[in-house]
């Protein structure tokens, strides 16, 4: 498996993840009407927000929200997760649907990693186990992830894209192509002109 090692310990990611748990709450019970404070939320819970307008339908949900980087025009339909112990970025113009994932984290694949030997204090710093293997992002320009699809670790999708509803992507996808399927695979071009 490709990527970092990560383990979530210690008292700064427990700041970390409490502030943006804060910041989800308030986001989550944020009336659509009031699109003014929904975006000062996002802008505290994201790493990066460029420009306006955006419409995250709610509930959102987030690990930190710091590692997440969004462009112009960003659309997220209800009920998004994006996993970000790994940076996430996201082009300009890009539309999410619902039941959306981004997870930049995985566990390994043998048992003893995966084990966790539990404190009183889950994030203390001499937790041990519970290691993740983490890996970055990536959405171009312009692309479309229709409803339930999920996006694996270390993967980057092209600009101009879109991914087929229910979809699972496990390896990188090129600018410009209908993709879809399980494991997602490109079906065709599409045609920019």
């Amino acid at each position: 498996m490709k990527g970092t090692y990560f383990q979530a310990s210690g008292k700064s990611e427990f700041r970390k993840m409490l502030k943006s748990e804060w910041i989800q709450w308030s986001l989550n019970r944020t009336p659509l009407w009031n699109i003014p404070k929904r975006n000062w939320l996002l802008r505290k819970l994201f790493g990066t927000m460029d420009g306006n307008p955006y419409l995250v339908q709610i509930p959102l949900h987030v690990n930190y929200g710091c590692n997440i980087y969004v462009g112009k025009n960003f659309f997220a339909n209800y009920n998004c997760i994006m996993m970000d112990y790994a940076q996430i970025t996201i082009g300009d113009n890009v539309w999410l649907g619902p039941n959306v994932s981004l997870l930049t984290a995985n566990h390994p694949l043998e048992p003893k990693k995966r084990q966790v030997f539990h404190t009183d204090d889950s994030f203390h710093p001499e937790k041990k186990g519970n290691w993740e293997i983490i890996a970055p992002i990536e959405i171009g320009d312009d692309v479309w992830i229709g409803a339930g699809v999920t996006v694996l670790p270390g993967v980057s999708i092209g600009a101009g894209t879109t991914i087929g509803a229910g979809s699972v992507v496990t390896h990188d996808v090129p600018p410009n192509v209908l993709a879809c399927g399980n494991p997602c695979r490109v079906i065709r071009s599409i045609d920019i002109s």
